[in-house]
C-alpha cells in the first residue's frame, strides 16, 4: 500500500461517523481527503453527488496514483463515482491532457446534481471558472441559515452560486436576495433554484459590491479624483434581518478594492449598517494567514465604532471533513447578533 493510499484510508476511517450523519440528512457533497492536514499537501478529494473531484494545487498527480485513489474511494464508499481530475498546479484547472484519464469521461463532465441538507445543487466538474460550484467548507453555515431564516429577509452578499440564499429559502425566509458581480455565478444560482421547484423564488442582483452595499447602507458612493464611475444598479436604502458577507480574498474594481488582509473594515461597515436591529450578520474570512482571535477583535471593534455593537457572537467552524490540526482553519466564520 502506497503512503498516499494509506493516508487516504486513515482519512476515510476518521470520517465514517460524519459520513453516516451526512447521508442521513440528505448530503452527498463533502471532502474525503484534505491533503494539507492529512498527509499530502496540495491534494484534495471531494465527492459531489455522483462525481469524485480530485484537485492538485502544488504538483501534478501521476496517472497511476490518480487511478489508485479513484479505485480506493469507490471501494470504500461502495459506489462508482465519476472521476474528474483538475490539475491546478499550473494555475489552470481546465486544460484537458492527452491522456484519457486526465480528460475524464464525457459522463463525468455533464451537468450533474449533488445534494446538501436535502437540497439539489448543480455540479460541473469543469466550467468557465476555476473553483467548484459549491464550497464545501461553508456547509455548516448554510445549515445554520436554513435553521434560522424562517420569516426573515435575507441578503446574500458575494453570493457566488447562491447556496446560502437557497438554504434561506428552504428555511422559510420571507425574502431572499442574492448579490454578485458575475452573471455566470448568478446563472448557476438560478439553476440551483430551478432544481428545487418546491422552494419560493429568490431575487438576484448583478452588481459590484461597493455601489450596491453603500446604497443599501445609505452611504455615498465615492470616486477617485479625475475618474468617472461606471454605471451601476440603482438601489434604495434598506435593511435585512439576516446578512451573509463572504468575500473573496482580493478583488479590485473601479468602485473599490476587496482586501481581507488589510481592509476588511471597508467591507464590514456597510454590511453592518444594512443589517436590521436585532438582526444577524454572518461574516467570513478565508485567509489562512489571519488568525481568528485577531480578526474577531477587529470585527467587534468596527461594529462598536460605527454604533452597531454586537450583543452576542459565535464561531461556526467547518465540519470534520475539513480537519485543522492547530484549530485554525483557513475559513473563519462569525455569526454576529446585533
Amino acid at each position: 500500500m502506497s503512503s498516499l493510499i494509506q493516508a487516504l484510508s486513515v482519512a476515510l476511517d476518521n470520517r465514517q461517523p460524519l459520513l453516516a450523519e451526512l447521508h442521513q440528512q440528505g448530503t452527498d457533497c463533502y471532502r474525503l481527503f484534505h491533503g494539507s492536514q492529512e498527509g499530502a499537501s496540495g491534494l484534495t478529494l471531494d465527492r459531489y453527488g455522483p462525481q469524485l473531484l480530485v484537485q492538485s494545487f502544488h504538483t501534478r498527480l501521476e496517472r497511476d496514483a490518480l487511478l489508485e485513489l479513484h479505485a480506493a474511494v469507490n471501494a470504500r464508499l461502495g459506489l462508482d463515482l465519476l472521476l474528474v481530475y483538475n490539475d491546478r498546479s499550473q494555475g489552470n484547472s481546465r486544460i484537458d491532457r492527452e491522456d484519457a484519464v486526465y480528460k475524464a469521461e464525457p459522463a463525468a463532465l455533464e451537468d450533474l446534481i449533488g445534494h446538501e441538507w436535502g437540497l439539489n445543487y448543480r455540479v460541473r466538474g469543469r466550467h468557465a471558472g476555476q473553483d467548484p460550484l459549491l464550497f464545501l467548507d461553508l456547509r455548516n453555515t448554510r445549515g445554520w441559515v436554513k435553521q434560522h431564516s424562517k420569516g426573515k429577509s435575507v441578503l446574500n452578499l458575494f453570493a457566488y452560486t447562491c447556496g446560502v440564499g437557497l438554504s434561506a429559502a428552504a428555511g422559510g425566509a420571507s425574502e431572499v436576495c442574492n448579490l454578485d458581480f458575475a452573471e455566470g455565478n448568478l446563472a448557476v444560482g438560478r439553476e440551483n433554484g430551478a432544481l428545487n421547484p418546491q422552494l419560493p423564488g429568490m431575487s438576484f442582483i448583478q452588481s459590484d459590491y461597493f455601489p450596491a452595499i453603500r446604497q443599501l447602507a445609505g452611504l455615498p458612493i465615492t470616486q477617485r479624483r479625475g475618474h468617472k464611475l461606471p454605471d451601476y444598479v440603482k438601489l434604495e436604502q434598506r435593511q435585512y434581518d439576516l446578512v451573509l458577507l463572504d468575500p473573496p480574498a482580493w478583488a479590485k474594481s473601479a468602485f473599490g478594492t476587496v482586501d481581507l488582509l488589510r481592509d476588511y473594515q471597508s467591507l464590514l461597515k456597510p454590511a453592518l449598517l444594512t443589517t436590521a436591529d436585532n438582526g444577524v450578520l454572518i461574516c467570513c474570512n478565508n485567509l489562512a494567514k489571519v488568525s481568528m482571535d485577531d480578526w474577531r477583535e477587529q470585527v467587534l471593534r468596527c461594529a462598536t465604532k460605527i454604533g452597531r455593537p454586537v450583543r452576542d457572537w459565535q464561531v461556526m467552524p467547518p465540519a470534520a471533513d475539513f480537519p485543522s490540526m492547530d484549530n485554525q482553519p483557513p475559513l473563519k466564520t462569525l455569526i454576529l447578533h446585533l
